[in-house]
């Protein structure tokens, strides 16, 4: 009876990964397969175990050649030379693409070459199979077929080819880890990212959970073009609306709020030039009384003596405590915005209108607001929510490029620290993200707002670990912007992306963390162009300096330093009482 319950169950299992199989045909269209990595990865084994399991054509490419040929791979280098190999390579590769769907293992330099890349492209899904060198040494090492391992160190020349090709297979797909185990769990988890990758690559993005409530049509435009994302937090609950235009509806929301409440606009002499005009024309056409106060632009705006300023010039506006403060800007205004509204008259209310990526995924969320402090960044400030967060995603097509990549630092920090999939879902999107295409940066800004007020509404005030997962990258990220002035040497989104990159090189050092995570957030992060190591921002050799930034930082508890450290893509959690030894040691031997 035992043994027929066990069949039972694995025929039970064996018809589910039928039915995921032919959804994964399905949803491939005409498309195939194709396979890349370097030789011992597992291409041929994987893609033949691959094919029986879809119901798929196999082919492999090294072996359509050797057929063509009447030779063997090893003969045809010995005869002809590679040059000679590689433009067959290129032939039949073009041919196994326009022949009809398959599953396609290909040699270990054919997705090397840029025409055979744009067919794949066009005819296919690739997926690279991706092993460390001590792995596929191990497979490789005994066989002497290989034509490029014939020399005296061929393990050196193995390195050397992995160095020279995974930055071009990173540009695949679909990424797989290789590891030794059975067939069988590699296939499963080929598939299992196929059915991430053809879910989640269409025109159209899924739906992001919880589900978002559409505006009421109230505002002269369809409700579908605008989302509101809800931060519950009882009587002080607020929304995030996202859309494009809200700038010019500001107005009609200050009016629902209070009639008869004034606003005063804080804003930087760059955002002034290109949106105050029309937030202030909103504010005319529906006769609210309002002042403007600008600022300089970046971190030194957070200073003592703009605060005193913007507070001295709104108390002469005649600002009541029941008015608007408005923040026009990105982060450094948002912070110092927050801070005047939460000390002047005791308490004032105020509108988050966030003009940056990085503003609107992260600072315009949550009530945190402060200025800086000559020891250290936000080190004076409060806990004051918003009434309003208004999103308004046109204004990021002035924001300049390098501020855009910035604040994508803070959209992946989302994945790292509690969405493998919506990390994995970047690592396939993020070039249309940065470029702007609307349904990616759309779903980016979402999802991002979504897990940002899921965290705040459960621990508003950093009383626990929750909201302090916020918080990765940033201490040795601070710690980076302080050594460099706050000022454009670092952005702050680009010393949050270095100080992710260092809190899992750290956490592999401690041995919490794998170094194949460590080195594909690394790459992830080099690929979008912002900085990856300590040397290429002139900060390397500075371990006594960085470090006593750090321990100046905000969650310092009895001077123990505590980190944000990552156990995983997807799954950080809070150390604390962090050995300034070994964190000396690490960034003394960073590069």
């Amino acid at each position: 009876m035992t043994s027929g319950i066990a069949t039972g169950a694995e025929d039970e299992s064996e018809r589910g990964l039928d039915r995921r199989a032919g959804a994964v045909v399905q949803a491939l269209g005409q498309r195939s397969i194709v396979l890349i990595g370097l030789m011992g990865s597992g291409k041929t084994s994987t893609g033949r175990r691959l094919a029986q399991q879809l119901g798929l054509e196999f082919s492999d490419a090294d072996a359509e050649i050797e057929a063509a040929a009447g030779l063997s791979i090893s003969e045809i280098f010995a005869r002809h030379g590679e040059a000679y190999f590689r433009d067959g390579e290129r032939r039949v590769m073009a041919r196994l693409l326009g022949e009809g769907q398959r599953v396609l293992a290909t040699g270990g330099g054919a997705f090397m070459d840029e025409e055979t890349r744009a067919r794949i492209a066009a005819a296919g899904i690739s997926i690279w199979l991706k092993a460390d060198l001590d792995v596929l040494w191990r497979r490789v090492r005994k066989r002497s077929h290989r034509p490029l391992l014939q020399n005296s160190d061929p393990e050196e020349t193995l390195r050397q080819l992995m160095e020279q090709r995974y930055p071009i297979y990173e540009r695949a797909d679909i990424t797989v880890i290789s590891q030794d185990g059975p067939q069988e769990l590699a296939v499963e988890e080929v598939i299992k990212k196929l059915e991430f990758f053809l879910r989640f690559s269409r025109d159209t993005p899924p739906p992001v959970k919880p589900r978002l409530m559409p505006l009421p049509n109230c505002l002269g435009r369809p409700s579908e073009s605008q989302a509101n994302v809800r931060v519950e937090l009882g009587s002080r609950s607020y929304s995030i609306l996202i859309g494009d235009g809200l700038i010019g509806e500001a107005a009609d929301h200050v009016r629902r709020r209070d009639p008869k409440a004034a606003c005063a606009i804080l804003t930087d002499e760059n955002v002034a030039g290109l949106h105050l005009a029309r937030l202030e024309q909103a504010l005319d056409a529906v006769s609210i009384r309002h002042s403007c106060v600008i600022v300089p632009p970046g971190e030194r705006a957070k200073s003592f003596a703009e605060y005193a300023r913007v507070c001295n010039t709104l108390i002469e506006c005649k600002l009541e405590r029941g008015d608007f403060i408005i923040a026009l800007g990105g982060g450094v205004v948002g912070d110092l915005a927050g801070f005047v509204a939460a000390t002047l008259r005791r308490g004032m209310r105020f509108i988050q209108v966030p003009t940056t990526l990085l503003a609107q995924v992260d600072s315009s969320v949550g009530g945190k607001t402060g200025i800086n402090a000559p020891l250290g960044k936000n080190l004076i400030g409060a806990f004051h929510q918003p009434s309003l967060v208004l999103a308004d995603t046109a204004t990021l097509d002035t924001l300049p490029e390098r501020e855009f990549r910035a604040g994508y630092a803070e959209i992946v920090k989302y994945g790292l620290i509690a969405d493998a999939e919506f990390f994995d879902w970047l690592d396939i999107e993020a070039k249309k993200v940065c470029e702007l295409d609307l349904a990616a940066l759309n779903r980016a800004v979402l999802t991002s707002c979504r897990m940002k007020a899921e965290i705040v509404a459960g621990d508003e005030r950093e009383t626990g670990d929750s909201r302090a997962l916020l918080n990765f990258g940033h201490t040795f990220g601070h710690a980076l912007e302080a050594e460099t002035g706050f000022g454009d040497v670092l952005l702050h989104g680009e010393a949050v992306a270095l100080g992710m990159v260092l809190a899992f090189d750290f956490a592999v050092r401690l041995g919490i963390a794998s170094g194949q995570d460590a080195t594909r957030v690394r790459r992830h992060i080099a690929r979008l162009g912002l900085p990856s190591d300590l040397g290429a921002v002139g900060l390397a050799r500075k371990a006594d300096r960085l470090l006593a930034h750090m321990a100046k930082d905000k969650k310092v508890r009895d001077g123990r330093i505590t980190l944000i450290l990552p156990r995983r893509i997807g799954d950080a959690y809070v150390m604390r009482e962090a050995r300034s030894e070994d964190l000396r040691e690490f960034l003394a031997e960073a590069a």
